[in-house]
């Protein structure tokens, strides 16, 4: 059992293990101390200060940036980075509502799905929800990070949560990413090789799937004759060496490769390193739009769209007729999902689960799979429950508050 400890201005930075406070019972002294001085001796011990860039780069560990679309504007958008974190509201998106409850709830970092300056800002003036949105923020010393595409395309971000919530089982990437991918060749002293590969494994190369420290290696001979200048580590300046080599191949993320060839250089014995790298075409089945998978029985149609009606909360579903056959296979999207309804149908979905569809594209289902609309917020309000878990996990002493503002622009009668 665990409860927060408020300090003297009301704000649950630190979240105190019941069974501290319950010491009062057995040591006469704990009445004594504050809960604010307890606060800060907790604080100080379990956690020291926590700045913006820490939050950040954990979220960037989970979500690189490097995933997100290129029409996207993900990352810090205001705040200073070095700037101590007094505590974090998580919300699917940015307004003044939201900024105003970061106040009064004593949070200068609000970490949010969509990004509130989406497009080119060319003047601060208030004359939009936008510009007064940052503006405020900005006054009151509160920093705005959005996680958007990025998070969308990680297999185990926005398009899982959703499965999650509706039982879905089996899941898999709807339509993966390439181009994103890239395969290091180096060629290491024999005797050296399980080193230097330990160290690339550990700096995130050999990762395909649900396998890692994945390599290919083949046995060779190098050859290299060190001038003047050099400090061999094997043979001697000025004279032909034959060296024992191990040709290895591994393949890594492209946004990993600068940390993978620090890596190599560090772990690597010569002076001078001999490396090259080739980007993939190979589709990163980790990366992605949609995600599919499995009922574990099916469902009748109906049947189906009140469960997921009833998992996701929702008020109305706007779907295209239903079809004569169990669902078992279901294909989602959060958000605006439309564009991968061909990859829905080529993965033989018989649901797909999205939002914001055109009238027109309704009937781009041509009565072989079932589209349900259920409205873009709907559809990613659960984002916040994921972000809270992956900060949590990270950061278990600190309190993580989840905002109580609806930003949903759309209203039902």
């Amino acid at each position: 059992m665990e409860k927060y400890a408020y300090n003297d201005i009301g704000r649950p930075n630190v979240l105190i293990p019941y069974f501290l406070i319950s010491l009062s019972s057995q040591y006469p002294f704990y009445p004594y101390i504050p809960i604010s001085l307890l606060c800060a001796i907790l604080k100080d011990q379990f956690m020291g200060s926590l700045t913006v860039k820490d939050v950040t780069d954990h979220l960037e560990s989970f979500a690189p940036q490097a995933y997100q679309e290129s029409y996207d504007n993900s990352g810090l958008l205001t705040g200073n980075p070095s700037q101590e974190v007094t505590g974090i509201l998580i919300s699917l998106d940015c307004t003044e509502p939201v900024v105003a409850e970061a106040i009064e709830r004593k949070c200068n970092l609000i970490v949010a799905h969509h990004p509130i300056i989406f497009r080119g800002l060319k003047k601060l003036t208030g004359s939009s929800y936008v510009e007064r949105t940052v503006m405020k923020a900005i006054r009151s010393g509160i920093a705005i990070y959005a996680i958007h595409t990025n998070l969308d395309n990680v297999h185990t971000g926005v398009n899982r949560k959703i499965c999650e919530k509706i039982g879905l089982v089996n899941l898999r990437i709807l339509a993966p990413k390439a181009d994103v991918l890239t395969k290091l060749v180096t060629f290491i002293p024999t005797q050296h090789a399980g080193d230097v590969l330990s160290a690339l494994y550990a700096a995130g190369a050999g990762q395909i799937g649900n396998y890692e420290n994945c390599s290919f290696s083949v046995e060779g001979r190098g050859t290299f004759k060190p001038n003047e200048k050099a400090n061999p580590v094997i043979g001697e300046r000025m004279v032909q060496e034959v060296v024992e080599e191990t040709r290895v191949e591994v393949i890594l993320p492209l946004h990993a490769q600068s940390r993978v060839l620090q890596a190599l250089k560090s772990a690597h014995p010569y002076e001078e390193v001999a490396f090259y790298l080739t980007d993939l075409k190979n589709p990163n089945q980790e990366v992605g739009s949609g995600m599919i998978g499995e009922l574990d029985e099916p469902l009748e149609p109906s049947d189906f769209l009140k469960r997921l009606k009833k998992s996701m909360d929702l008020k109305v579903i706007r779907h295209t007729r239903l079809l004569d056959q169990p669902v078992k296979k279901v294909a989602v999207c959060g958000g605006s999902g439309s564009f991968l309804l061909p990859h829905a149908r080529k993965a033989g979905a018989q649901v797909y689960i999205s939002a914001d569809f055109k009238y027109h594209e309704f009937f781009d289902a041509e009565d072989q799979i079932i589209i349900a609309d259920i409205g873009h917020y709907e559809s990613e309000v659960y984002t916040k429950e994921l972000l809270g878990e992956v900060l949590t996990k990270k950061f278990p002493t600190f309190a993580i508050n989840f905002s109580g503002t609806v930003t949903n622009p759309i209203s039902y009668l």
